[in-house]
């Protein structure tokens, strides 16, 4: 059985950089050897769930400008999983869930700056899942549940996004956290890991300084449907894997479900 993951996909940069990060995602593909790897990611947005059924070789999407060169020539070739994809559908009428396809979609930069580090032969099967920030904070854990059981067959469910991310409260070439990101990621940390739900779906609400640390809700809701798509017994509890921020707030916060 493999757990679900949230990850930190960090800026389009971490594709040249080394870091402890990028170290840190090394070692965590390679506790894992999954089948295939579903990818809710935070830069895929659609009013309604879309799923990739694109076969691959999945083509590497830049959706981003004025970086270097060298990032515009890296590449992330891994194969789709159109069979997989299929399921999932399945999994989500099950549901009640309103579902899309999408036959061509490749691999976003919330996708495969991460994976390459984690897998990077790029030989692992991938499906990504849009996401929809004007739904509530329960019905993303639902869109979450419905998948609940994969990790069971050895398929990798990764919650692509950030716990703070506000460019407004950057400050470049900051090494320290901003009091007011760590206040809201040991909020989120307390209630992660007691599966504190009824918390959790109001974080807005309840969570110090939420307004300030996720201005927009796209990067904050992987966490949730990964977070529904894990174990939910009492005898697996989420683990904190990682903390770390980068320009004062940019906060590099994962999970393990």
């Amino acid at each position: 059985m493999i757990p679900s993951l949230f990850i930190n996909h960090g800026s389009p940069l971490m594709a040249l950089q080394e870091s402890d990060y990028t170290r840190f995602l090394e070692e965590t593909g390679r506790r894992f050897t999954p089948k295939a790897i579903v990818v809710f990611s935070a830069h895929w947005e659609e009013r309604v769930t879309t799923i990739s059924f694109a076969e691959g070789p999945l083509a590497t999407i830049y959706d981003f400008g004025g970086f270097p060169d060298e990032l515009y020539r890296l590449t992330y070739p891994a194969p789709g999983d159109p069979k997989l994809a299929a399921r999932i559908e399945q999994m989500y009428s099950g549901h009640g869930i309103q579902t899309r396809r999408d036959d061509k979609r490749g691999l976003d930069h919330g996708s495969w700056i991460m994976l390459r580090y984690m897998y990077p032969e790029a030989n692992i099967p991938v499906v990504t899942i849009s996401v929809n920030p004007f739904q509530t904070a329960a019905e993303q854990y639902r869109i979450g549940e419905a998948l609940r059981g994969l990790g069971e067959e050895d398929i990798l469910v990764i919650g692509s996004g950030t716990t703070v991310h506000n460019f407004n409260y950057i400050k470049f070439g900051q090494t320290d956290a901003e009091p007011w990101a760590e206040q809201f990621d040991d909020w989120l940390i307390d209630k992660v890991e007691r599966r504190d739900l009824e918390s959790l779906f109001h974080y807005a609400e309840l969570a110090p300084y939420a307004s300030r640390a996720v201005p927009r809700a796209e990067h904050f809701i992987p966490l949730l449907q990964a977070m529904g798509s894990s174990d939910s017994s009492d005898a697996v509890q989420p683990v904190l894997l990682y903390r770390g921020y980068q320009f004062g707030t940019f906060s590099y916060t994962c999970f393990e479900f």
